[in-house]
């Protein structure tokens, strides 16, 4: 999973790392270690492939993307020990969530960015960017600029259908202990913190304050729920069983429901 923003750090006793590791193949993909000692590792950054990984990067035309300082979907070239070698039951999905995309090679869902030392950064998953006005943006980038709010410990950004734009960001935004009053100042010092980051285009349409986002037991986002509640389709959720606390679902629904009646009336 991509590390937010720069969040990593040393301490006299541990370092936290950045690495891909997919549960589908076997271990650990690309990762700062095992390197030379003395070799550097930067925050943010997978940085190098493990031993027996060939990654690559492949355009939206499935065309290799050659040379560094690039970005695209990060594939794997060539077989691997201990990759997985079909789903129990279903062998089809197998073959068109991993090898259909980009025939030849093994698609991890992620994009990924090479530096121009050769260092891998692992941008987010490539269902969650969004295409703005023909601008194409990983919601990664939008949580990045969001996070280094002081206020704000934790985000999600989903992508929803817009009539005009195509898609736009719907925020959903956890705060610190603040007062209603002070909830409209800080979105709007969110909404000029993107602005700024990154661009006016890629500024969130719409901003939801809830009390906590719904995660997996293994505390991952469950951003397929949130773009269901974000489109209004709350009755149709899918699968919910991996959730750590589905009541979250229940209070993100509510607050989104409040949130849709009060932009109505101001329409």
């Amino acid at each position: 999973m991509p590390v937010e923003g720069e969040t990593m750090w040393s301490t006299h006793h541990s370092l936290l790392l950045s690495f891909l590791c997919p549960p589908e193949t076997g271990g650990v993909c690309i990762a700062p270690q095992p390197a030379e000692d003395g070799a550097e590792i930067l925050p943010a950054m997978a940085m190098r492939p493990f031993f027996g990984i060939q990654p690559t990067l492949m355009d939206e035309k499935g065309k290799e993307i050659r040379g560094n300082d690039v970005s695209g979907a990060l594939c794997i070239s060539q077989t691997w020990p201990g990759m997985a070698r079909t789903i129990y039951g279903d062998h089809q999905r197998f073959v068109d969530a991993y090898f259909k995309p980009y025939p030849g090679h093994y698609f991890t869902g992620d994009g990924a960015y090479r530096s121009k030392e050769g260092y891998y950064q692992i941008t987010g998953r490539m269902d969650d960017v969004i295409n703005i006005s023909g601008h194409r943006l990983g919601t990664a980038e939008i949580e990045d600029a969001l996070d280094e709010h002081p206020d704000v410990p934790e985000t999600a950004v989903v992508g929803i259908p817009h009539d005009v734009k195509g898609e736009v960001p719907f925020a959903f935004v956890v705060l610190k202990e603040v007062g209603s009053s002070s909830q409209s100042q800080v979105i709007e010092e969110l909404k000029s913190l993107v602005a700024a980051k990154i661009a006016k285009y890629a500024v969130p349409d719409h901003f939801l304050v809830v009390k906590r986002l719904p995660k997996t037991r293994s505390g991952k986002i469950m951003r397929r729920i949130l773009r269901k509640v974000a489109m209004g389709q709350s009755s149709d959720l899918g699968d919910i069983s991996t959730l750590d606390d589905p009541s979250v679902v229940t209070e993100v629904i509510q607050a989104c429901d409040h949130y849709r009646s009060l932009e109505s009336k101001k329409n």
